[in-house]
């Protein structure tokens, strides 16, 4: 049945009046996928007339806060990076936490496109991350991209988070808060 299923990619957005900057942050820990994401996401950034810089951090754990670090001084973020399951659960530690993690900061108004692959294998990883194929770095830069136009249409301005207080489990405000 899967292979009748049709996948839809929305055109990317046109922006007349600005052109917006996206952080690429990337984690190369597998660095021939981390080379095929970057190029595939810097190709749709290029198309839709943006611009783009490109960061790398330890791991797939540390990109949520490179961008909590940079929010504000771009318009959108593009996280990209590979987990590939091994012998032990810290697998699903990354993979979970990482995602939850950008989930929490999109919430908070950040224009995110996750591009972080979770593979069985590294051949999965391969095809996913290769631009002539399924290119899942450049449809993280057109999420990224859609929520940028999306923030700019509904008036919204770049997130920050200089006065966000982050409330530990268990605490009232004042108390224990980070």
């Amino acid at each position: 049945m899967a292979e009748s299923d049709a996948h839809t990619a929305l055109d990317l957005p046109v922006f007349e009046t600005f052109a917006p900057r996206l952080l690429i942050v990337c984690a190369p820990y597998y660095r021939a996928i981390a080379d095929h994401q970057i190029t595939g996401a810097e190709r749709v950034v290029a198309r839709a007339g943006a611009t783009s810089e490109t960061v790398f951090v330890p791991g797939a754990l540390e990109i949520p806060t490179a961008i909590h670090l940079a929010a504000g001084a771009f318009d959108g973020f593009v996280a990209l990076g590979c987990v590939i399951r091994g012998e032990t659960t810290h697998y699903d530690t990354v993979c979970n936490d990482s995602s939850r993690a950008l989930s929490l900061l999109g919430l908070r108004g950040v224009c995110i496109g996750n591009g972080i692959l979770t593979c069985e294998t590294l051949e999965q990883a391969e095809v996913r991350a290769n631009p002539d194929d399924m290119d899942k770095g450049g449809g993280a830069a057109a999420a990224a991209l859609h929520l940028v136009s999306l923030a700019h249409r509904f008036g919204q301005r770049s997130a920050t988070m200089d006065d966000e207080t982050i409330l530990l489990a268990g605490t009232k405000p004042g108390h224990g808060s980070a």
